[in-house]
């Protein structure tokens, strides 16, 4: 099939077909121990590390035909250290406890019938995702480990690198003993494709977006399936006035520059009018630095006027570059009130020695994550200790911040009687 010109009635039968053998997998995997899942990714994890050569290579072949920021680059862009990062990634995935191995609940009736809650797989997840390719890997390897099958479809940006490091993930299966209908790709970079992906009610039982605006949208929009939804990273850092000075300049430099391009990233940063004045120039300088843009309100400007002047729409735009919103504010309820305006309940932060103020900025906030003196950037599976994630949810159904194996799993309930009969 052509990976540019495949015709709609093929994307169907190809999706169909797909998903059909996702599904014809589904049982031998989660029935699988959990050594078998985890030998699985063992495998993967060392054939990604083999096949670094031919990844890379792939990779640059992407790269040569991408069009974009330097931040778009940055997502893009695998290299040595990234591509272990993610093979270790697998490994730490490996070393979690096994997500179907949990009695969720348990409780006797006043008949005797004894009832289980017991964690199983959602089913056969649909993941579409753009320019960052080691979202395949991480996703393949938390629906492995939670027995899930997935069909898997990158952006036409990252065709090939995705197409390497699937063929990563099929080793593993492959000695593992494990179907590799398990893991799947979309062979086509064909826009339908993910049409098709999107109508297949029955097929497919979650579809996962994880992209830029008008992807989650267009898939909010269109599904036939249910949708764990990843909304923009329009994330703040409120530096509130008890806040101290050097930890609050090293976390938003953290924040918003360690990588520009994730949806962790900070995008504006929320000032006390009260330290303002003393601290703004510092915040600045440093961000300078690292080669930072602004745009600032009007009272960030009365301190430093050179700043760039902030329009009404750059404050809910997630730049996922080196460009920071900044806004002046009274005091922690201007603060709430503006992220309530213009965040995405992703990711928010407070810096300030006053526990009192951080409790109730953190009970305000309906952020899927809030953090206390820490950057924004902790917002990650990783970092949360999940081995990696599949993406952040900020929907208020299923699962919420990052998406790691406990979130990909349902549950059922088991019933044991001793001869009940209902009156």
């Amino acid at each position: 099939m052509s990976a540019m010109n495949a015709q709609p009635d093929l994307n169907v039968s190809a999706l169909t077909e797909a998903a059909t053998a996702a599904r014809g997998a589904l049982r031998a995997l989660a029935a699988a121990p959990v050594s078998v899942r985890n030998a699985a990714l063992m495998a993967a994890s060392d054939a990604l590390m083999a096949n670094q050569a031919s990844i890379l290579e792939a990779n640059a072949r992407d790269l040569a035909s991408a069009n974009g920021t330097s931040a778009f680059q940055d997502r893009l862009r695998l290299d040595t250290a990234r591509l272990a990062a993610m093979a270790q990634g697998l490994r730490d995935v490996a070393a979690l406890p096994d997500p179907l191995a949990r009695i969720l609940a348990e409780w006797t009736r006043p008949n005797g019938l004894v009832i289980r809650r017991i964690a199983q797989p959602i089913g056969v997840i649909g993941m579409i995702y753009e320019s960052r390719p080691n979202v395949g890997a991480d996703a393949a390897a938390l629906a492995i480990k939670s027995g899930n099958a997935i069909l898997l479809r990158g952006g036409s940006e990252s065709f090939y690198s995705a197409q390497a490091i699937h063929a990563a993930m099929r080793t593993g299966l492959r000695t593992a003993g494990l179907p590799l209908a398990c893991v799947q790709i979309a062979p086509t970079t064909d826009r339908g494709f993910v049409a098709a992906m999107l109508a297949a009610s029955g097929l497919i039982d979650l579809i996962i977006p994880r992209g830029g605006k008008s992807l989650v949208e267009r898939v909010q929009r269109e599904a036939r399936v249910p949708v764990l939804a990843h909304a923009e990273g329009l994330n703040h850092t409120y530096i509130h006035s008890a806040a101290d000075f050097t930890m609050a300049r090293n976390i938003l430099a953290n924040a918003k520059m360690r990588r520009t391009g994730v949806c962790g990233a900070t995008e504006t940063l929320l000032l006390d009018t009260a330290i303002a004045p003393a601290l703004l120039p510092d915040l600045i300088a440093d961000l300078s630095a690292l080669g930072c843009d602004f745009r600032a309100d009007d009272a960030a400007r009365l301190i430093l006027p050179n700043l760039p002047a902030a329009s009404p729409a750059d404050f809910h735009t997630e730049w996922l570059d080196a460009i920071l919103n900044i806004k002046i504010v009274a005091n922690i309820d201007e603060a709430l009130a503006h992220i309530a305006t213009h965040g995405s309940e992703h990711t928010d932060a407070i810096v300030t020695n006053d526990q009192h103020a951080a409790d109730y900025f953190l009970q305000n906030i309906a952020s899927s994550v809030g953090l206390w003196n820490a950057s924004t950037q902790f917002c990650d599976g990783g970092e949360f200790g999940f081995g990696g994630e599949i993406g952040i949810a900020t929907g208020r159904i299923q699962a919420r911040g990052p998406v790691g194996l406990e979130q990909l799993t349902s549950f059922r309930y088991v019933i044991h009687g001793t001869g009940q009969v209902r009156p």
